[in-house]
């Protein structure tokens, strides 16, 4: 802002209700800048108001700080709004009629998402030949629910030179190698319509009331340039048309040394010097070498690794991408430079590796540096009571995707499919990891799970193993303060909303508000009112609730029509 733009007047909020630890039931506050000045009740901002404010009256809305997306990927998430749908998709014939229906309109590849055949009759993807007919000859490519595997025409495929590179199937799927040429074929934009599909994505996840994001790039998701470009888009407003979320910059790139690590650093900082024009000041640059450093692959394209075979594979145990030496090389290294490390690890096999090379790197770094790093795995799907002891003594944070259980646990689920009903039952261990002691950061994966936060703590409370639910409230702090923790923002009180915290908060038209315990999970003393705890919004019922603003450090960065 330039020294001649005129000051922020204060905005006094009222007649609602605020999720402050600072007083359970507030009704008001006061935001003054970039900072709450004041939280209190109704009768108290009455004597508080004058000319000097602008006042903005709730209207029985919930004003609560607002939600930190620990693990996403921004371009496809934006891809997956403006191309092809296929989530919804309840058939094979369903995705090549819609594929057919898109290849009618426009020009270039046909590009979708989404489709998951686990839950179709059919139990197999589009082949390259029915791609072929469907779309009239034109190109396709339509990545699977998880992005680990995909699909593509006969067309693209020679073109592409599949046949001869590695994770080609021969029948139109593609993993591995062949699934990374696709991506980046898919994937090359010029600065335009990347700016562009980054504004989308930011704009989007600000109307549901998300704050910032962590952003898991890696080589095999989207360039390098991607990431340099979304942040001086989101953090610094390169090509940007207003305020958005916040970006929480992660590379996954594996390195050996502290001196490959800083290397890594330095490369981000000069790409995002030359589009500043200036070098990058401290906390600018990278969070860490973590996110998408796969250590495995994914349950639905069956590599994820497992100790035993898949149920409908037996003659696979899924892919291991790393060995416990270069875990433990990594960690080292980003421990030595300051870093956070982490991985993707989704298979208990793949667990198994993560855990071994934490105790390799505790011996390589020492235990007290290792634990003070602060790194983090992503998802940790398969893990048992032995492993969630070993996080817990490494001081481990798990960014762990809640929406997984939601749409793949259950009977029937692609979990009991790939992996049979004993292993499904004991996928994504929520409350497990709380029990020990882990710290625990909630995200969606997307473009795999929709950005829906209170969808997100909904499937924390309705867990389908039932010893594995948490709290709303629990599950709500684990996606705002929690998510800053564990991205170790700067600011201690970034994510909770009480005089002299940042005035980081969404407002929420909700039906009812009170404080839920998962069934069978807490104690009544808990839900009580004489407990004084924050009441959030009541997610039993069909309809969630529904952002009207969204505000970071005083800014706004979405406001609704109608409020």
């Amino acid at each position: 802002m330039s020294s001649t733009a005129p000051a922020r007047r204060p905005v006094l909020y009222r007649n609602g209700s605020v999720y402050s630890p600072a007083d359970p039931f507030a009704t008001a506050v006061l935001v003054d800048g970039p900072r709450v000045a004041w939280v209190g009740s109704e009768e108290a901002a009455r004597s508080l108001q004058d000319s000097s404010m602008d006042v903005v009256d709730l209207d029985g809305r919930l004003l609560a700080p607002g939600f930190v997306d620990s693990h996403v990927h921004l371009t496809e998430t934006a891809l997956a709004l403006s191309t092809l749908d296929l989530t919804a998709a309840g058939s094979l014939q369903e995705v090549l009629d819609a594929v057919a229906g898109a290849a009618r309109t426009g020009h270039g590849v046909v590009l979708g998402s989404g489709w998951d055949e686990s839950a179709w009759p059919e139990r197999r993807a589009p082949t390259a030949q029915e791609l072929d007919r469907a779309a009239g000859g034109r190109e396709v490519y339509l990545t699977r629910i998880d992005v680990h595997s995909g699909v593509v025409s006969a067309s693209l495929a020679r073109r592409l030179g599949l046949a001869t590179v590695e994770g080609w199937l021969g029948d139109g799927r593609v993993e591995h190698l062949a699934h990374d040429r696709v991506r980046a074929a898919a994937l090359d934009f010029d600065a335009g319509r990347r700016a562009e599909l980054h504004r989308l994505g930011l704009h989007h996840a600000a109307a549901q009331g998300y704050v910032a994001l962590a952003e898991a790039n890696a080589e095999q998701v989207a360039p390098f340039e991607d990431l340099v470009h979304l942040v001086a888009l989101a953090n610094h407003g390169v090509r940007a048309e207003g305020p958005t979320p916040r970006v929480l910059p992660y590379r996954g790139e594996l390195v050996r040394t502290a001196a490959q690590a800083r290397a890594v650093v330095e490369r981000f900082d000069a790409a995002l010097a030359e589009l500043l024009g200036r070098p990058p000041r401290r906390g600018e640059s990278l969070v860490g070498l973590a996110g998408d450093l796969c250590v495995d692959g994914a349950l639905g394209s069956r590599t994820a690794a497992l100790r035993a075979p898949y149920a409908d594979e037996p003659s696979s145990t899924g892919d291991l991408y790393l060995d416990p030496d270069a875990v433990a090389a990594h960690l080292a290294a980003t421990t030595e430079a300051g870093l956070q490390g982490g991985f993707h690890v989704i298979g208990d096999a793949g667990m198994d590796t993560v855990l071994d090379g934490l105790d390799r790197a505790a011996q390589l770094v020492g235990e007290r540096a290792l634990q003070g790093a602060g790194h983090r795995l992503e998802h940790a799907e398969m893990i048992d009571p032995e492993g969630v002891e070993r996080l817990a003594r490494h001081a481990v944070t798990v960014s762990v995707q809640p929406g997984f259980d939601a749409a793949w646990g259950g009977p029937g689920g692609l979990y009991e499919q790939r992996l049979g009903v004993a292993r499904a039952a004991a996928m994504n261990p929520l409350a497990s990891f709380y029990r020990a002691g882990v710290p625990v950061a909630l995200g969606s994966d997307a473009p795999v799970v929709p950005l829906s936060p209170w969808d997100t703590v909904r499937a924390c409370l309705e867990h389908h193993d039932p010893e594995q639910r948490i709290s709303a409230r629990a599950a709500f702090l684990a996606s705002t303060r929690g998510a800053w923790r564990a991205a170790r923002h700067p600011d201690p009180m970034q994510g909770q909303l009480a005089p002299g915290t940042p005035a980081t908060f969404a407002v929420w038209d909700v039906e009812a508000l009170m404080v839920q315990q998962a069934e069978g999970t807490g104690s009544s003393w808990s839900t009580d009112p004489r407990a004084r705890t924050p009441l959030l919004p009541a997610l039993d019922g069909t309809s969630l609730p529904v952002c009207r603003q969204t505000v970071l450090d005083g800014v706004e960065l979405f406001r609704s029509e109608d409020f």
